[in-house]
């Protein structure tokens, strides 16, 4: 799958099948997301891995009623900034650093045939908290997002076109 057709395909997945996501597909979807870039390099980031179901399903309700589909997927992934890694001059670029990981984790598992979606948690107070207690989190460890990973259950349903191309939201020059 070439990248444009990647981007333009992928779609968020929320209901999954029971097979699990293999070693080796796991590690490339890591792999990817840690190639991405960072502020100055500094990869301010980590990745939790949970595959147990118990846990999954506590992260989450700690997540609120957008993460439900974690309870029924393969595999979630929390995104966590590394406080202690990150850009001295401007540290909150943390932040985008790690929507760029998570970014390429999901097209990543989208060129795998493994669906995947993005559910927030950083700047939501409660939810930062709830996976901090969850996890025993040190407070140099800020979750930031988690991703829900598995394969699609109706892989053959018809989704709706995403946006796109949008020209009256392209300025050139000026505004």
């Amino acid at each position: 799958m070439n990248i444009i057709d990647g981007i333009s395909s992928r779609r968020s997945v929320r209901q999954f099948t029971a097979q699990p996501i293999g070693d080796d597909a796991l590690s490339a979807i890591l792999t990817a997301g840690m190639s991405g870039p960072s502020a100055v390099n500094a990869r301010p980031w980590s990745f939790l891995v949970v595959r147990d179901r118990d846990m999954l399903c506590k992260m989450a309700d700690g997540n609120g009623s957008a993460a439900q589909p974690l309870k029924g997927a393969a595999l979630g992934i929390m995104v966590v900034g590394d406080m202690t890694r990150t850009f001295e001059r401007a540290p909150d670029y943390w932040v985008i650093d790690g929507a760029i990981a998570g970014q390429n984790m999901i097209l990543a598992a989208h060129s795998l045939g493994i669906g995947s979606v993005w559910l927030g948690t950083w700047p939501q107070e409660e939810k930062i908290s709830a996976q901090r207690r969850l996890f025993h989190l040190p407070e140099s460890a800020v979750p930031h997002s988690i991703l829900a990973f598995g394969y699609p259950e109706d892989s053959q349903k018809e989704l709706p076109a995403r946006g796109g191309y949008e020209a009256d939201r392209v300025h050139f020059e000026t505004w």
